[in-house]
């Protein structure tokens, strides 16, 4: 069984009076442990699938399936806890609060967890994840006290804290040098290797797609073609 399937899923907004369709019938499976690189022109619907996918949003037709169950129908609430049990999200904004340190920052989402954890539990998962990321001598700065890579790392940190089935991110390297972008995108392919998370990473640079293992071009809000290396 894949992990994510999407059958002809459509996303339509509403302007006004003018309905704009973003999403025209998409239908892509993607496996358990894959690395897959989605990959389009801005305004070609990537990131509205990528929102979709990750339970952010709710596709107007068609049918989604995470981990075999049908999501596409849930109410919000329901998405929300289905999204911090089983999906983790990195951005191009590193979205880390500004006056918390960053160990803090990775054990945010621990608050939301269903998970009966003491308060030092907590903090040794999160110690532990920020030394999986280089970070053991960086756990009380603040993000201001952090360089873009190194605020990227805390982000990676905090999206695996709640052990994510899948891993999101929406063009992680995108204010990122090309030598920090480089390490970022090896740690991605080693957490893909090493701990088998699935990876499904959105952008528009070939550069950062060859990291992948499958690249999906879409265009005009519809699949074009799915390369594998």
């Amino acid at each position: 069984m894949d992990l994510i399937e999407l059958h002809d899923i459509r996303k339509t907004y509403r302007l006004g009076e003018v309905d704009l369709p973003v999403l025209m019938g998409v239908s892509l499976n993607v496996s358990r442990g894959e690395f897959v690189a989605l990959m389009g022109s801005s305004g070609s619907g990537k990131s509205t699938l990528m929102n979709i996918v990750g339970c952010l949003d709710r596709p107007t037709a068609g049918a989604y399936w995470l981990d075999g169950r049908e999501i596409s129908k849930l109410n919000a609430s329901e998405r929300a806890r289905l999204r911090n049990r089983m999906i983790g999200f990195v951005f191009q904004t590193f979205n880390l609060l500004p006056r918390t340190s960053a160990l803090e920052n990775v054990m945010m989402p621990l608050i939301y967890s269903r998970e009966n954890l003491t308060d030092n539990q907590k903090k040794q998962r999160a110690v532990s994840l920020l030394e999986k990321v280089g970070l053991a001598d960086r756990l009380d700065h603040l993000p201001s006290q952090l360089s873009g890579g190194q605020q990227q790392r805390v982000a990676i940190a905090r999206s695996l804290i709640n052990h994510p089935q899948v891993l999101l991110a929406d063009e992680p390297t995108g204010n990122l040098d090309s030598r920090t972008n480089a390490e970022l995108l090896q740690m991605l392919q080693q957490l893909n290797s090493s701990d088998g998370i699935t990876i499904l990473i959105v952008t528009h640079d070939p550069g950062v797609a060859q990291h992948a293992r499958r690249t999906v071009y879409i265009k005009d809000g519809l699949i074009e073609q799915s390369l594998s290396i």
